[in-house]
């Protein structure tokens, strides 16, 4: 609740004072983040997807989809409905606690961490941030992974260019690098 009380007060009006927008509609807000974890040994092991379920689930503390395959690739040997992944979208509270989480808990606990790119804008607005590991988040046991998996983190919002996003995200305290 702490980071969604102060995008409440301080980030918008550093965002309006910096913009010079003339409505509070105007000023970017964090629509949702999208989690996504793809499972490649699904197709071996069905087993896999249920096991980076339940990991998802520590993670954001809300139920994953389970999402399938939609055509069937004969190189990948994978056919059609079968489960590759999973995927949660945050909103609200539960975003801005893990938004929280993510920027002062987990991405510190990243060997050799200098900041996240600050290049991985869409154009839109929206920014997109690769994980290669759970284990940063310290909601994961050690001992109770059956394999290291990595994640893709979305962030949408409602800016329409990527200088208002990214000073969005970086008042909110997202480590870019300089």
């Amino acid at each position: 609740m702490r980071l969604e009380e102060l995008y409440k007060k301080e980030i918008k009006d550093a965002l309006m004072k910096k913009f010079s927008y003339k409505s509070v509609m105007q000023i970017p807000k964090l629509d949702k983040v999208v989690i996504n974890m793809g499972v490649g040994d699904a197709k071996d092991n069905s087993k896999a997807a249920e096991s980076a379920a339940n990991d998802l689930g520590l993670i954001t503390g809300q139920k994953p989809v389970i999402t399938k395959a939609k055509k069937s690739v004969a190189s990948f040997k994978v056919r059609e409905g079968m489960n590759i992944g999973c995927k949660v979208t945050l909103r609200g509270s539960r975003m801005y606690e893990f938004v929280d989480r993510l920027f002062n808990a987990a991405l510190p606990r990243v060997r050799d961490f200098r900041g996240i790119n600050p290049n991985s804008f869409d154009g839109r607005g929206n920014y997109s941030l690769g994980i290669k590991e759970q284990l940063i988040f310290p909601e994961i046991d050690y001992d109770k992974i059956d394999k290291i998996r990595g994640m893709d983190i979305i962030f949408v919002t409602t800016a329409h260019t990527d200088e208002e996003a990214k000073e969005l995200l970086s008042l909110m305290g997202a480590p870019f690098t300089r």
